[in-house]
């Protein structure tokens, strides 16, 4: 194919356990769909990943994790970009398409609790949050390890006391620092432990309205260069019809409220038949306002129905809250 060959695909990808899971999950599922097909794996790194002082929006948040990614592929060498969906804006590269987008894991947020703690082996699935209250038996001030303000906005609306606190790594990094007591629980996706093998460690599930994930979280996005229709036909191949649906509303959603991918956000979709709901969640960042939206539109019609869920969102203030004005 197109740059690496004839009959063969070049995947970028950051160097990271996880990342390259999903590369190495990518190559097996172009390898399953054309036998005949030779994969190689690029490592590329990226601002995010060597930055890891900061928080990602100090220094431009949108972007840090696909940016050099993306470049590999528009330089020639790579093929294809696999990212995190999640982690990859909504604005469109100029000669680079989303091709491919395979059938998605679990969207999740989870809670993980110290080893030596008393809640360690306790292991639940939460969706009310008055429940969740109670599970978050932390004490005053608790501290949290998460940098994502779409989650601190959500715990801080549950409990006003708690402390969240920027944390960065690499899971199992972050896993280490709960376990020397930096944090009293840590927050994380529930896709990128079940993806190590870490599943051992999830205490807590949270499921819609306790907590609603990112755009896109769960999922992984598969980027070619927009004239390599060789490349683009096999990522058809591979990507999953009820997936690239619900992603399509979730980011037309982000793409509408002009939010970015660190905003106080969250989403849920359902797929009944063929139809595709929508629910969104925008908070303000210390969690104290909170709205809602919801909708239902044919599937096919998933662009259309993001568009419509932001909407309904802005009607309550919503660009108020995601953008929230100089004091």
């Amino acid at each position: 194919m197109s740059g690496g060959g004839t009959g063969s695909i070049r995947i970028a990808t950051r160097a990271s356990r996880l990342a390259l899971w999903q590369a190495h999950h990518v190559a097996e599922l172009l390898s399953s769909s054309a036998p005949a097909c030779e994969v190689e794996i690029v490592h590329i790194s990226t601002t995010g990943d060597r930055e890891q002082s900061e928080p990602l929006t100090q220094f431009g948040g949108i972007g840090v994790f696909t940016r050099e990614v993306q470049k590999a592929v528009l330089d020639g060498r790579a093929d294809i970009a696999v990212h995190s969906l999640k982690d990859l804006p909504t604005e469109p590269v100029d000669g680079l398409n989303l091709a491919g987008v395979p059938k998605r894991g679990p969207s999740a947020d989870v809670l993980v609790f110290p080893r030596d703690s008393q809640r360690a082996n306790n292991v639940t699935t939460v969706a009310d949050p008055s429940l969740l209250k109670e599970i978050l038996i932390l004490p005053t001030d608790a501290r949290v390890g998460t940098g994502s303000p779409r989650r601190q906005a959500q715990l801080l609306h549950i409990r006003r006391d708690l402390k969240p606190q920027e944390i960065r790594g690499n899971v199992e990094t972050r896993l280490r620092k709960l376990d020397e007591g930096q944090y009293d629980v840590l927050v994380l996706a529930e896709a990128g432990l079940i993806r190590l093998e870490l599943g051992d460690r999830i205490n807590v599930t949270l499921q819609p309205p306790a907590m609603y994930p990112a755009v896109s979280q769960g999922a992984i996005g598969i980027e070619c260069r927009a004239d390599d229709e060789q490349v683009r036909t096999a990522l058809s191949h591979i990507t999953d019809d009820g997936t690239i649906n619900s992603v399509t509303a979730e980011r037309s959603l982000l793409a509408a409220l002009r939010a970015g991918c660190h905003a106080p956000l969250g989403v849920a979709t359902e797929i009944d038949g063929d139809r595709l709901t929508l629910e969104a969640v925008v908070l303000s960042p210390d969690g104290t306002e909170r709205i809602d939206a919801r909708a239902t539109e044919l599937a096919v019609n998933a662009e259309e129905l993001g568009e419509k869920v932001a909407e309904l969102l802005k009607s309550q203030g919503a660009d108020g809250l995601i953008s929230p004005p100089l004091k």
